[in-house]
């Protein structure tokens, strides 16, 4: 996929170019470029800063200005939270996210624009941008710059993230049980349950195995947990204890 450029304009910190670079990685952006850093290129702080994402660094060009920043990009949005006057269109980043994908789906380039620490983007460099991008927040709305590009690049990692919302985590030993162990369970826990005379009258036999038998695919069990509910089967069955059973006398 044609990730976003970002591009950051008079930076003033190491430190947040390269917490922006860690933000890139972890969510599949790789291009930086760099406005005139105010301590200059390269800088040993953002290295230190970026870690795991030092590679990114070697990367990164330097301009001048933004115009021959955004020269060979054809959308652009720009972020900031300051009322332009300017009639340009002003989205959130979910929509950000979903108008950058849609035009990296048809090769277009694209970058997101942000402004230095003490005080964002001039109108001068908002003019060159086609859009907009405001996060929204509750009273203050002073944004770290790193932060803000964490955010830009989640929306657009999120955008295309199919992780289930929600999951259960057994950890790396443990298998989907097969459906043979499942049948085996049924057939243990049935039979078991015919000797015991649980499954009376005989008229809801079928329909109570059905019941239990989706009550266990709705469980999504693990090979260990069928094993481990065979096991509470036989005990149960067959009177075993791992010590001696409570005196109900």
């Amino acid at each position: 996929m044609n990730a976003p450029v970002i591009i950051l304009s008079h930076p003033q910190l190491g430190e947040n170019i390269g917490a922006a670079v860690r933000a890139m990685k972890n969510f599949g952006i790789e291009d930086l470029r760099l406005i005139k850093p105010r301590d200059g290129w390269p800088n040993e702080k953002a290295g230190h800063m970026a870690a795991g994402a030092a590679d990114l660094l070697d990367k990164v060009r330097l301009y001048d200005d933004a115009a021959s920043a955004l020269g060979d990009l054809e959308i652009v949005f720009a972020t900031t939270a300051r009322e332009r006057g300017v009639a340009k269109p002003v989205v959130t980043p979910p929509e950000c996210a979903r108008q950058l994908r849609a035009a990296s789906a048809k090769g277009i380039r694209t970058g997101i624009l942000f402004g230095g620490e003490r005080s964002g983007l001039d109108n001068d460099e908002v003019s060159l941008a086609t859009t907009i991008v405001t996060i929204p927040t509750a009273e203050f709305s002073s944004l770290n710059l790193a932060q803000s590009v964490m955010l830009l690049c989640y929306e657009w990692f999120r955008a295309a993230d199919e992780t289930p919302t929600v999951r259960i985590d057994h950890g790396p030993i443990a298998k989907p049980a097969t459906r043979e162990e499942l049948f085996q369970l049924f057939e243990h826990l049935e039979g078991e349950l015919l000797k015991s005379g649980f499954l009376y009258p005989p008229t809801k036999e079928t329909p109570m195995i059905r019941h239990m038998r989706a009550l266990l695919n709705r469980a999504k069990l693990t090979d260990q947990e069928v094993r481990t509910i065979r096991g509470m089967i036989v005990a149960l069955a067959k009177g075993k204890f791992r010590r001696p059973p409570p005196d109900h006398a």
